[in-house]
């Protein structure tokens, strides 16, 4: 008897410790005087988060209530208090002119248990810089004229199975996957030098592992404790990538590395450049690595490409005015080259890129960025030190609030390429465009993601004219169990041969 009421007090102890700790770390914010919202003792402010709100939504609520008075504000990823980047010369900073200070996410990644989750985009600190400096040769406009040609003839198939589809009647498509399908192809082909052909063969092994890796993640409970307590998680041996998906990459990593370094085939795509990596003596990868960077890749490649893309076609689809234009401009940069489309071609189509960029604007994939703070960092000019964010502190910039916002962009629900004219886009401070982040933490691959969408593109709008149909679903509705901003249905189009 005397055990069991042993046994009872240490747990109501050590529950009331628990209960103490947790309230004054809910008390973080209040007792330094920064603006936040009261949070709930489990779950902050992330409160219906992957149920009824999206991760964004908080970030949203907080953007609205607190911009223009503070330059930033508090708020609780779940018992994690972080802070809302408001002011715009602070965002700047953070990226840019203090970058050194913010050099690291703070997202998780577990190279011992969790191989392929250490990569470049996750990787810290010096480990990062060394990576970065490795990887970034990859990207130059030198090897996207290499890939470009590749790219291309993925998308003259996927033109090609698209007619099928439509016959001389039109039809009726749902494009979110088979716009992942096309994107899938084409990282295989330049990522992995594979002809996955998944756009034939929808059960293919890339497409299938590709949609493992989204929508087979771990408990999303598990995922957003990752994600809040990234160190505490890499020390409980913790791993965010599938099983079955882990295995599956690392096993076509080795056996491609293997095959060519028997055969001494050399190929100018991303596995042959990390394969050079890995046998230069000054810049030496593992296979691990490898894996790593090439999964990432591959996700970040194929996704976030395929969800830009079915979201351009979506709004030109609504906005014929604006399609008829880009496929005029397509059709005269062709005529220009002989009928064929070159990397030169591309470059040339501007009213594309300002498309491409508006899409991103109004549908960016990241909807914040994250950084973690590494000293002490006075963010007020008067020297209050209520604005000093401590050392260790996650610090989040909403871009997606910040790109739908009024009083930068006029009529934000509105889609118009005519926001990034040349003019327009100098007239802007350029913390109010950041799909891509910004300083020498910018998406490494964004010369590539853009190159592909554009090709996509401009060889659909070429061949095809997009309208809605009863089936189409607008405005979207995005998945709220997904760290990204992915629709949750289908984009269901009219499609017909121009």
């Amino acid at each position: 008897m005397a055990f069991v009421l042993y046994l009872i007090s240490t747990i109501v102890g050590l529950l009331s410790i628990l209960f103490y700790f947790l309230r004054e770390r809910m008390n973080y914010w209040k007792k330094r005087g920064i603006p936040h919202n009261e949070p709930s003792l489990f779950f902050g402010n992330m409160k219906g988060v992957s149920q009824s709100r999206h991760l964004i939504d908080p970030f949203r609520d907080l953007y609205k209530q607190f911009k223009g008075t503070t330059p930033f504000c508090g708020i609780y990823f779940f018992q994690n208090p972080s802070a809302v980047i408001l002011d715009l010369d602070l965002i700047k900073n953070i990226l840019v002119k203090d970058f050194n200070n913010f050099v690291d996410r703070g997202v998780f990644y577990n190279e011992k248990d969790d191989p392929i989750s250490g990569h470049i985009f996750s990787i810290e600190g010096s480990k990062w810089r060394l990576m970065r400096s490795k990887i970034s040769p990859t990207f130059s406009s030198g090897k996207m004229k290499f890939m470009f040609q590749t790219v291309v003839e993925v998308a003259e198939n996927f033109t090609k199975i698209l007619d099928e589809f439509v016959g001389s009647e039109g039809a009726v498509i749902e494009l979110k996957d088979l716009n992942a399908r096309f994107t899938t192809d084409v990282i295989g082909k330049c990522a992995f030098g594979l002809d996955v052909d998944s756009l034939r063969d929808p059960k293919a092994q890339f497409r299938i592992y590709g949609q493992k890796a989204f929508s087979e993640q771990r408990h999303y409970m598990i995922m957003f404790f990752l994600q809040s307590c990234p160190r505490l998680a890499r020390k409980l041996g913790m791993k965010m990538t599938n099983d079955e998906v882990e295995e599956f990459f690392m096993g076509v990593v080795r056996n491609t590395v293997e095959y060519r370094e028997k055969n001494n085939i050399k190929l100018n795509d991303f596995m042959g450049i990390l394969i050079d990596l890995k046998n230069d003596p000054k810049t030496g990868l593992t296979l691990e690595e490898i894996a790593a960077e090439t999964f990432v890749f591959y996700l970040a490649g194929f996704e976030t490409s395929s969800s830009t893309m079915s979201n351009a076609l979506l709004e030109l689809a609504k906005n014929d005015e604006i399609q008829d234009r880009l496929r005029a401009e397509i059709n005269g940069v062709l005529e220009k080259h002989g009928g064929k489309l070159t990397y030169e071609g591309l470059e040339e189509m501007h009213y594309m890129l300002q498309v491409f960029d508006e899409t991103l604007r109004k549908y960016p994939v990241l909807p914040f960025l994250q950084r973690i703070t590494i000293d002490d960092y006075p963010t007020d000019t008067d020297g209050d030190s209520k604005y000093i964010i401590e050392r260790g502190t996650t610090v989040y910039i909403p871009i997606e609030p910040i790109q739908m916002d009024p009083e930068y962009y006029p009529n934000p629900e509105r889609f118009d390429p005519e926001r990034f004219t040349h003019e327009k886009i100098a007239e802007r401070d350029a913390a109010l465009y950041l799909p891509f982040g910004e300083g020498p933490r910018k998406c490494i691959g964004l010369r590539f993601g853009k190159m592909q969408i554009r090709i996509g593109l401009a060889l659909l709008l070429r061949n095809f004219k997009f309208s809605f149909c009863d089936k189409t679903q607008y405005p979207l509705r995005f998945d709220n169990r997904q760290l990204v901003l992915q629709t949750a249905d289908g984009i269901y189009l009219k499609v017909e041969r121009v």
